[in-house]
C-alpha cells in the first residue's frame, strides 16, 4: 500500500472511530497507544511566550491562557528547562487555578550529565508543584543513552507514567528513527505543520506501525507561518471544515493525520489559545482536503 493510500485509509478509520466517541460537546481526542488513555488534539506550549521571568502582569496574562485552555478541555501543557522561566510560570498558573485535575503535565530532561536526569526531573517537579509527570522526554535527544535508561526505571517505579524523545526543525531524523524502532517509548515530539512535511515519510509512519504516540511542535513556526498567512484572506472552503481563522485551518491539517496525537502550539493571548483550541472541534478534512490545505499555504 503506498502512504497516500494509507493515509487515506488511516483518516477514514479515524473519522469513524473519533465520531463514535467522543460527544459533540468534547474535544477531539486521540488514545495514547501504549495506554490507550485519551488526549485533546490541541495542546499548549511553553516555548518562549511562558517565558517572562518576574513580570507580574504577563505572568497573570499566562494564568489566563492556562485558565481558557482548561475551559475548552485543554488537557497537555508541554514544558522543558530549556524554556527559561516557563516552568515557574506554568507552576503559578496551575496554583492560582487549583491545580486541575485534568492536567496533563510533559516536562523534558536537558542535560548533558546523563548522572543528573532525577535531580532535574525534581527541581522541574518542585516548580510545576505536581506530584509527577505524566511524560518526561529527552529534549532534542541530549545524551538519551544515558537518560532514557533512568526514565524506564522511573516509570517502572510509578514516578512518572510516559516516557520519549524530542526533536524539532526537521533535524536528527535519522537518529530519532534509530530510537523509535530500537526502544519502548510512549511518544516521539517532532516538527510537522503543513510546509515541514519530512515527518510523513518515515516517522510518522514508523510511529503508527510501532504504537507511539506524537505530540507536533513548532505548527506555526514560532508564529512566522501565521504572520505571512495573516495578508491573505482565508479561503472560502475553510468553513467545509469548520475553520474560520487561518491558525484552526494549519492545525487541522496537521491533527487530521492518523498518527499525530497532540500539536502544542504556544501563545501568550487568550483570544489566540481560543482560535487554536477550537481546532479541536468540528469536521477535519479528508485526504484530499489536506492536500488542497497544503497547496494553498506553499502558494503564500
Amino acid at each position: 500500500m503506498t502512504r497516500r493510500r494509507w493515509l487515506a485509509a488511516a483518516l477514514a478509520l479515524t473519522a469513524a472511530r473519533g465520531a463514535a466517541q467522543a460527544p459533540a460537546s468534547a474535544p477531539i481526542s486521540r488514545r495514547i497507544p501504549s495506554s490507550g488513555e485519551a488526549l485533546p488534539v490541541v495542546g499548549l506550549g511553553s516555548w518562549i511566550t511562558f517565558n517572562v521571568g518576574r513580570d507580574d502582569a504577563a505572568r497573570e496574562a499566562c494564568v489566563e491562557v492556562v485558565r481558557a485552555f482548561f475551559d475548552a478541555g485543554g488537557r497537555m501543557i508541554d514544558s522543558s528547562p530549556m524554556y527559561g522561566s516557563s516552568q515557574p510560570t506554568i507552576g503559578h498558573a496551575l496554583a492560582r487555578l487549583g491545580r486541575p485535575a485534568a492536567l496533563f503535565s510533559a516536562e523534558k530532561v536537558w542535560t548533558g550529565d546523563g548522572t543528573r536526569t532525577a535531580a532535574q526531573i525534581e527541581a522541574s517537579r518542585a516548580l510545576w508543584g505536581v506530584a509527577r509527570f505524566d511524560l518526561v522526554q529527552v529534549h532534542n535527544l541530549l545524551a538519551w543513552q544515558q537518560h532514557l535508561p533512568r526514565l524506564f526505571e522511573m516509570k517502572a517505579a510509578g514516578t512518572l507514567r510516559y516516557v520519549g524523545i524530542t526533536t524539532s526543525e526537521g533535524r536528527r531524523h535519522a537518529e530519532i528513527e534509530e530510537v523509535m524502532r530500537a526502544h519502548p517509548i510512549d511518544f516521539v515530539q517532532l516538527t510537522y505543520n503543513p510546509l515541514d512535511r519530512e515527518a510523513e515519510q518515515r516517522l510518522l509512519p514508523l510511529a503508527h506501525e510501532r504504537g507511539i504516540a506524537v505530540i507536533v511542535n513548532r505548527p506555526f513556526r514560532e508564529g512566522a507561518l501565521l504572520d505571512a498567512l495573516a495578508r491573505q484572506p482565508l479561503p472560502a472552503w475553510a468553513g467545509e471544515i469548520d475553520c474560520a481563522h487561518w491558525a484552526q485551518l494549519v492545525l487541522k491539517f496537521i491533527v487530521s493525520h492518523p498518527a499525530v496525537t497532540c500539536a502544542i502550539p504556544a501563545t501568550s493571548q487568550v483570544e489566540h489559545l481560543r482560535q487554536n483550541m477550537a481546532a479541536a472541534r468540528g469536521r477535519l478534512p479528508d485526504a484530499a482536503l489536506r492536500e488542497r490545505i497544503a497547496r494553498a499555504i506553499a502558494a503564500v
